[in-house]
Parts: C-alpha cells; structure tokens; sequence
C-alpha cells in the first residue's frame, strides 16, 4: 500500500470494540486509550507522546495521535517566542506508535524496541501548539530482531514529517 497523507484521513473499518481488547483477531485490534498505550510501551510522562491509538492491524499498520498542548515542557525552550514541537520530538511520536504495533507480535511482544536507524526523513511544515499530530506507522519488514516501518505524521490532512525508521527489539533490563 502506498501511504500518503489521505491515508491518514480514512475512517477505520470493522474494529472491535475497545471493552474485548484481549479478544482481537489476528487482523483486527481494538483502538487504545492511553492507559491501554501505557500497558504496552514503557513510556511515561514527560516523555509519552501519542495519547490515543485509532485503529490498527496487527503486524501491518498502525494509526494514532498526538494532541499537542502549549503545556509540553519542551514548549519552554523551543522557541520562547515562537512554540514549534520540535522535529525529533515528531519522529520518536512515530516511533512509539512502531512500538506499540509491535507489542501485539510474537517477537515484539515483552520486549523493547530501540532505535536502529532512520532514512529517508523530510520535515513538510511545523508542528505548533493545538495541533492535532495524526500518526501511521506501516509494517515494511523484520529481520531477526531488527524491524522497519514507513511513518508519517500529519495535521489536518498536510504530511508534517515522513520517515522510514528502524527497531531493534530488546530484552527489558
């Protein structure tokens, strides 16, 4: 499937309902709230950046989102004057998202996924406070314990970062 920013826009089909999440096929899930996120990555405050996860099949796509609040502590230094969240910031909201699709996969499945690599990355315009950050992350391959993923990050249906992004999956310490 070729991603493009309308892909973003498209309403999900045939989800569960949120309430049997444990009772997902091996094609549908449910969508996530963020204490469900929480239960799969090991990210916290300040440093958990997707707040919702919309719709998902398992091992081939993900989409979610990021609600971006002038309260974000990294607001205070980037820029005073100006609040733009920065571009780093965008791509590990990308690559959370990637960790979470891959928490549902025998081999991602208790396990944590650090960065391997990043290609083909291109910022299309700024991301500033009220934004609504939509994610995808799409599945490209796996190799042993190093995985690839294709994400963009959008608002309002305008591609605010594209990047290809590598994991590799490690034991928890």
């Amino acid at each position: 499937m070729m991603m493009t920013s309308s892909t973003l826009l498209v309403e999900p089909k045939n989800l569960i309902d949120a309430a049997t999440l444990d009772a997902y096929t091996s094609e549908q899930l449910a969508p996530l709230n963020i204490v469900q996120i929480m239960a799969q990555i090991p990210h916290r405050y300040p440093f958990l950046l997707i707040d919702g996860v919309t719709a998902h099949e398992q091992a081939k796509w993900i989409e979610g989102y990021k609600n971006v609040s002038i309260n974000e502590p990294f607001f205070q230094g980037h820029f005073p004057n100006q609040p733009i969240m920065p571009g780093v910031l965008q791509i590990e909201a990308l690559a959370q998202l990637g960790g979470v699709l891959m928490s549902f996969t025998p081999k991602g499945k208790g396990k944590l996924g650090v960065f391997a690599g990043l290609d083909n990355v291109r910022f299309r315009r700024m991301v500033v406070p009220g934004d609504r950050l939509d994610l995808r992350m799409e599945f490209i391959k796996m190799r042993g314990p190093v995985c690839k993923m294709r994400g963009i990050a959008s608002v309002d249906g305008q591609p605010a970062v594209e990047a290809e992004l590598m994991f590799s999956f490690v034991d928890h310490a």
